[in-house]
């Protein structure tokens, strides 16, 4: 039985031409085509796009997707916590830079509220001086 292309991508809500992307870098097997017929996917390919897509949204790249896909046997626990570990790291980082960028921004937009009239505003001023 199987899913077409277009069911798949209904079931996974993940888009036709994603998929393809997908297939074209290795993340996702590419069924055999029938002889004139059309190629079926199976639910192996549908875990696997939820897979792709899970790992995403924890901030993996399509490069990290890969080497997590690499040690998908579940034998290879070690070098997972070790992808895993240093995203959370990056993601811990750039916290602190989105932190950073939230006091700048806020104090800005603060500054904003005390001029009125012919004053440059300060947020345009200090994006001005950065150019």
């Amino acid at each position: 039985m199987g899913y077409t292309i277009g069911a798949l991508a209904k079931a996974t809500e993940v888009h036709v031409e994603t998929i393809r992307y997908y297939q074209r870098r290795g993340l996702v097997p590419e069924p055999a085509k029938p002889l004139g017929g059309i190629r079926r996917y199976e639910d192996i390919h549908a875990r696997r796009l939820r897979f792709i897509k899970h790992a995403q949204t924890l901030g993996f790249s399509l490069d990290e997707v890969a080497d997590l896909l690499a040690l998908e046997d579940g034998r290879h626990c070690r070098e997972a916590e070790e992808l895993g570990a240093n995203k959370l790291a990056m993601v811990r980082e750039r916290i602190v830079q989105l932190q950073r960028v939230e006091q700048a921004l806020a104090a800005l937009v603060d500054q904003c509220h005390c001029n009125t009239g012919q004053v440059q505003c300060p947020l345009i001023a200090a994006l001005e001086q950065a150019a």
